[in-house]
């Protein structure tokens, strides 16, 4: 949640609803700002700004459902609009209301729904249904005075929030009718009731706006639009005690600049290579659109494949190819974009319900100290292999176990999958690996012989064949024998962790644990009947052995 700009550690507790914050700007000694928006995007990104409260305009949003701004959208569609944009937001909304869509009775209406969606305001204007934009044509006719102020009592009347607000929008300046019209219209207005005077001008100059104030005094707070006075310098409205300018369409304007320039490139390059650099990017645009809310509920409330699971993650070895990247700490604990990796992928595991996560720990081992997890350490880390650093947590290898490097990331769809399956031993094999790698240059790979190959239309495991299975696991199988990557990802059955512990210790028996790796595990294994099933996946994944690695690993969060 973004915080109110006014708030202070220590000071007075903030209004508490939306409508009681527009009323204590409204009534703000010093001057306030109210930025435009016409969808839910739009008002998160204003709050984002740290705008005290939003301008939903109708110019910018019947623009953005491709309508004039003359009454050609619904109040019931600009309503919806709205209830999206006080959904997405935390500060107060007053709304470009035109001229209450109606008459009094339409308008009771309006504020009773508006309040229903916690809307903090609505300024209506003293012109004829339908509305014509005031900057569009002279002379336009205005309502009549006693009807109008009728109109704003009729809204106070219907409000079922206490300090929603209404603000009487006066256009004599703009329909050429002058001062004194301005100030008795103003004057009606605000002893109907109005919580504002908005006084509205289209001149490129703000002599008649402040002219008005000086002779309005302090009756009332004065709102200004200076959209055609916009040279004007702020200061001079801070001095003339004015109590809120509103920054009337500029996103809405922005928006459509942008976009012009963007299609127009796309449509000259025939590509995105131009544009790409200077847009926001995908994930910003989840992040912006509250995905880690989301992530976060599916937390709390969905159940977890995962559950009751364990994980054992080796993380023992420094990566001496990373350079002086290792020099005081493992590769594992490297960060990429703000995180080390081994907490991106301990945290891949929560998020599916893996708790209890044991790393196995080695060079540099006081290095990682990440919460809420186990650690083993292999103290001979520099003189032995996966295999016996994996024997180090001998006895955490119980039930359902995930078995990983701790240097990969995944996304989490590859666990769920994992998970999903019914093998006793299960790794995940990687059937892209070719288009994945092949930019980066020749390095050791775990290649995999399976007995068959992936079908990208078989949707699931044929019935009558079962999962594919794992025939080899090895670093020399050749590029075109090879029916993909194994990813250092796998999981174990409470069956299949006990033949992985006696494994182990059989290693250990016989001398060969030392230097074994986990493919030479995997083989004795497979060696002595077992059979491994394989879960085939499309990418999304990752492994950091060298710093280009590191690149990779940014693109890819």
């Amino acid at each position: 949640m973004i915080p109110h700009p006014k708030a202070a550690p220590g000071g007075p507790a903030e209004p508490a609803t939306k409508a009681s914050r527009l009323r204590a700007l409204l009534a703000s000694p010093q001057l306030e700002f109210l930025m435009e928006a016409h969808d839910g995007m739009s008002a998160r990104i204003v709050e984002g700004a740290s705008f005290a409260g939003i301008w939903a305009s109708g110019l910018s949003i019947s623009t953005a459902l491709g309508v004039r701004d003359n009454n050609e959208a619904s109040w019931t569609q600009v309503l919806e609009v709205l209830e999206f944009m006080s959904d997405a937001t935390t500060v107060p909304i007053l709304v470009d209301g035109d001229t209450g869509y109606g008459n009094f009775n339409n308008l009771r209406r309006v504020v009773r729904k508006l309040c229903q969606r916690d809307i903090a305001g609505i300024c209506i204007e003293d012109k004829l249904f339908p509305k014509t934009n005031s900057f569009i044509g002279e002379n336009q006719p205005l309502a009549d005075m006693d009807e109008f102020c009728g109109k704003i009592k009729a809204g106070k009347d219907s409000q079922t929030d206490p300090d929603f607000q209404i603000v009487a929008r006066v256009e004599a300046l703009i329909a050429g009718w002058g001062l004194d019209e301005a100030l008795r219209r103003a004057e009606a207005y605000h002893g109907a009731g109005a919580d504002a005077v908005l006084i509205h001008s289209k001149r490129a100059d703000a002599d008649e706006v402040l002219a008005f104030k000086r002779a309005w005094g302090d009756r009332g707070p004065v709102v200004l639009v200076p959209t055609k006075y916009y040279a004007t310098p702020t200061q001079v409205f801070r001095d003339a005690g004015i109590s809120t300018v509103i920054w009337a369409n500029h996103n809405m304007r922005a928006a459509i600049t942008a976009m012009q320039e963007v299609c127009s490139q796309i449509r000259r390059d025939e590509s995105l290579a131009g544009v790409e650099e200077r847009i926001v990017s995908v994930g910003d645009v989840f992040a912006f659109s509250g995905n880690d809310e989301l992530a976060e509920a599916e937390r709390r409330y969905l159940p977890k494949t995962g559950q009751g699971t364990r994980a054992v993650l080796i993380a023992a070895s420094r990566g001496a190819d990373l350079g002086e990247l290792t020099a005081e700490r493992p590769k594992c604990m490297i960060e990429v974009r703000g995180r080390p990796l081994l907490a991106r992928l301990v945290d891949t595991l929560r998020d599916e319900g893996v708790r209890d996560i044991t790393v196995v720990r080695g060079y540099c081992k006081d290095k990682i100290n990440l919460p809420s997890i186990h650690t083993v350490d292999n103290d001979l880390f520099a003189h032995t292999g996966e295999a016996a650093s994996l024997s180090c947590a001998l006895d955490r290898i119980q039930g359902d176990c995930v078995i990983a490097y701790g240097d990969i990331l995944f996304r989490h769809h590859i666990l769920d999958q994992l998970l999903d399956a019914a093998g006793d031993i299960v790794v995940t094999v990687d059937a892209l690996w070719r288009q994945r790698t092949a930019d980066q240059p020749a390095r050791v790979r775990d290649l995999v012989v399976c007995s068959r190959p992936f079908d990208p239309d078989l949707w699931a495991d044929d019935p009558d064949d079962g999962p594919a299975r794992l025939v080899r696991l090895a670093n020399d199988i050749g590029a075109d024998e090879a029916h993909g990557e194994w990813m250092g990802l796998a999981k174990v059955s409470d069956a299949g962790a006990r033949l992985v512990r006696e494994e182990l210790a059989a290693m250990a028996a016989d001398g060969t644990l030392q230097q074994a790796s986990l493919l030479d595990l995997i083989t004795r294994l497979m060696d002595k009947g077992q059979v491994v099933d394989v879960v085939y996946v499309t990418g999304q994944w990752l492994d950091v052995d060298v710093a280009a690695d590191l690149r990779d690993a940014r693109d890819f969060l």
